[in-house]
């Protein structure tokens, strides 16, 4: 039986490392198999031969892992459970509790539970931390426990949860949950529709092209269409979110890869749905793949005018590739580029700093839109006009991955009250609040100066004399005094990402959407932009 089971481990790998090579796999074929020959000796003899008990199936998912490390983030190895997961990000369907959740070591954290799904019907909140599912506690279980959460429609789920230092109890009822590419669609004046589209799963097409029916019926002239935060999905999604504003026949991306097959010229397919409306693409640092696949598509065809702050720059196409036993390798096959011809990928992770980490492009090459219009690769898509809220930086995103915001947008809550969204309002008091609870919180946030300080000093610290050492503190201080100060400096976009968080724990995301529609400077900004057809038409010439 131990030698059916490494056997079948072992064959995993062996489909990796094929499938990894590609189409070299012939002209290095002796290089390969020589390797994968010495690998499995030393799995066979390791396991055999160790002097603790190994685990076989750790060894190898580590041995992937490690093995995908080297390449980029994107190609991942998939057991059956991410398989199942990858197939419901696409169909936006499964069957669970309806929440957005959050994975540690020890817990789960509630991010945000849907508005009528199961979670907020029980009375989760986030924030709140799930600690023990059904018999299992979380702490002892290794792998994601947020898979323990999902299971068949009407069946029930136990969990034990912490809010606010209190330990509590539910019983969750799963059911399908449905996940929208379009939460949410309105008219923001009487001639200006917005739409926000969420994420490129296979709804995401047809869901934009029914919400734009709707506005135009509803009298929308111009439309503002909103892909911030918007993390990508499919290439064919993509491609036909922007043929419902330019014609049949337009090339929108062109894929280029070693292997022949994988490169392909992807132009629209269908007859458009509008060639005239004036549109705004909203657009930030978490705008990526496939949102700017359409950002700079339309912007490349002089179609659109992007407003916001730069996007991510992710411009690498993944497909995944099926393995033995239900599993696959989702692996990187091909780079993408605009209709310019550019490419925005912002990250080299095939040439890395002394650290391991991948080096960020800093020297771009320029292109011409459709009109003539200068644009940029390597660095995602730079909007037309840019939004200072919208923009992102190194504290404020040290902020969101250290549950800084989170939290205090946690603590808000049950400090504060409010009836309705139009109530709402996030004052200087407020602000002063956070800053204190950032301030005497468990922040850990280092300065790219301070890096290069500790590293200067960490090499020479036993040639630098008292005096030297001194003034390095004095510095190390004057820096601290500085990242308490940038609080100050970035208030509009921390006030921005504070506002998002805490309105949702009231009024769900149809609440937040409602409140920005009257307030977000890039709705605001992009309303009035729109209604100026001359200043419009002046930035796509």
């Amino acid at each position: 039986m131990d030698k059916l089971i490494k056997k079948r481990l072992i064959i995993p790998v062996f489909a990796v490392l094929f499938l990894v090579v590609g189409t070299s796999f012939k002209s290095d074929f002796f290089e390969i198999a020589k390797q994968i020959e010495i690998f499995t000796t030393l799995f066979k003899e390791l396991n055999m031969n160790y002097v603790d008990e190994t685990n076989p199936a750790e060894l190898m998912d580590s041995a992937i892992k490690n093995m995908l490390n080297e390449l980029d983030p994107y190609t991942r190895f998939l057991n059956e459970q991410d398989v199942e997961e990858y197939k419901i990000k696409n169909t936006g369907e499964y069957s669970g509790i309806g929440a957005l959740v959050r994975s540690y070591e020890d817990r789960l954290l509630i991010i945000e539970p849907y508005k009528d799904y199961p979670a907020d019907k029980a009375g989760l909140k986030a924030g709140d931390e799930i600690i023990q599912i059904g018999d299992i506690k979380v702490s002892d279980f290794d792998d994601n426990a947020s898979e323990l959460l999902k299971g068949s429609n009407a069946t029930n789920v136990d969990i034990t949860y912490k809010r606010q230092g209190e330990t509590k109890t539910a019983t969750i009822k799963r059911e399908g949950v449905e996940v929208d590419a379009v939460p949410y669609y309105q008219m923001v004046d009487d001639k200006t529709g917005y739409i926000v589209l969420s994420r490129f799963n296979r709804k995401a097409s047809s869901q934009t092209k029914a919400a734009l029916v709707d506005l135009k019926g509803q009298g929308a002239e111009r439309l503002i269409l909103d892909l911030r935060g918007n993390p990508g999905g499919l290439l064919t999604e993509a491609i036909n979110i922007c043929n419902l504003f330019v014609p049949k026949g337009e090339l929108i991306v062109t894929t280029k890869s070693k292997v022949k097959k994988f490169n392909q010229e992807y132009k629209t397919k269908n007859k458009p749905e509008d060639l005239e409306i004036p549109l705004v693409v909203l657009v930030n640092g978490s705008s990526a793949s496939a949102s700017e696949i359409v950002s700079g598509g339309l912007q490349d065809l002089d179609r659109a005018v992007v407003m916001g702050a730069r996007s991510f720059g992710k411009g690498l196409v993944q497909r995944p590739l099926r393995l033995t036993y239900g599993t696959q390798l989702k692996v990187t096959i091909s780079r993408y580029f605009t209709p310019s011809g550019r490419c925005i990928q912002s990250l080299d992770y095939w040439n890395r700093d002394e650290d391991g980490k991948a080096v960020r492009n800093t020297t771009f090459n320029t292109f011409k839109t459709k009109n003539g219009r200068t644009v940029e690769d390597g660095g995602g898509v730079m909007p037309d006009i840019e939004i200072a809220s919208s923009k992102s930086n190194a504290l404020t995103d040290a902020l969101v991955q250290n549950n800084i915001i989170f939290d205090f947008a946690t603590k808000f809550y049950y400090d504060n009250s409010f009836e309705n969204v139009g109530d709402f309002s996030f004052t200087d008091a407020n602000y002063t609040s956070f800053k204190s609870f950032a301030e005497n919180g468990d922040f850990s946030f280092k300065t790219e100066t301070e890096k290069a300080l500790e590293t200067t000093m960490n090499k020479d610290d036993s040639l630098l004399g008292q005096e030297v050492q001194q003034t390095y503190k004095d510095l190390l201080l004057a820096i601290n005094k500085g990242k308490v100060k940038a609080l100050d400096t970035y208030e509009p976009e921390i006030s921005k990402k504070l506002t998002d968080e805490i309105i949702k724990r009231y009024f769900y995301r149809d609440g937040l959407y409602d409140y920005n529609t009257l307030h977000d400077d890039a709705i605001l900004t992009a309303v009035e932009l729109l209604k100026n057809d001359s200043k419009y038409r002046s930035i796509l010439q």
